[in-house]
């Protein structure tokens, strides 16, 4: 295929699993991080994708960060913007530095990320956007305001650019996972998993494949007509 795929936050969790599945869909891909190198590195070792450090929520450092894989693989067609944290607290408690830190990441870090690379997917006639969000950004959370509103932010963000892109063949994408078998979810206490499957029609967690798959779709030829989408792989549990 020789196209060159970029996923943020891409070594662990979601993002590896999507890094993995583009790898095995033929592209050339990287994988950026923003700080835990051991992870990093035992993916890269187990894998074979090269791990690059920054943070998206640094538009210099993502502008440098680019280069740098543009220089190693060649220019960027696909970028998966997955990178994303949780501060989480109920509102009357959450600090000005928790709302910072998670906008920063999870909204403009999707803008940093998607302006260093839009002009040249225009240039090419050529690019795929695909943005993780998630059931939280559809229809909100108890303690996550700050993080509601940055995946609400991104699904707004990507129909808002997919008209811009259309006519140079640069479809802008969503999908919206419901709750995933990662590690962060599987570390939370038994009972509360078992409140949280409760809630799912499907009657189980997600697994990180099955966002993969999907993304690997949307980065595909064969989606080229279908742009400000959103996919809801939650399970059943919210619809929009």
């Amino acid at each position: 295929m020789g196209r060159v795929a970029l996923v943020t936050g891409g070594s662990r969790g979601i993002g590896a699993a999507i890094s993995e599945a583009l790898k095995a869909a033929g592209y050339s891909v990287a994988a950026n991080y923003a700080g835990n190198d051991e992870a990093a590195q035992k993916f890269t070792a187990e894998t074979g994708i090269k791990t690059y450090k920054w943070s998206v929520a640094d538009y210099d450092a993502c502008k440098a960060g680019i280069a740098a894989v543009e220089a190693d693989l060649g220019p960027v067609d696909v970028l998966v913007n997955n990178a994303g944290i949780t501060r989480d607290a109920p509102f009357h408690k959450m600090t000005p530095q928790q709302w910072r830190e998670v906008i920063d990441t999870n909204l403009t870090g999707v803008f940093n990320m998607t302006h260093n690379v839009w002009g040249g997917m225009r240039d090419r006639k050529f690019g795929r956007i695909v943005t993780i969000s998630s059931v939280n950004g559809q229809k909100g959370q108890f303690a996550q305001a700050n993080y509601s509103a940055s995946k609400a932010g991104d699904i707004g963000f990507s129909r808002a650019l997919a008209q811009e892109g259309a006519r140079n063949n640069v479809t802008v994408n969503v999908v919206a996972p419901g709750y995933i078998a990662t590690d962060m979810v599987m570390a939370v206490p038994e009972k509360v998993r078992e409140a949280i499957i409760a809630q799912i029609p499907v009657g189980r967690l997600g697994e990180a494949t099955e966002i993969a798959r999907a993304v690997v779709f949307l980065a595909s030829d064969e989606a080229g007509f279908i742009t400000g989408s959103t996919i809801s792989a939650n399970g059943g549990q919210f619809f929009s």
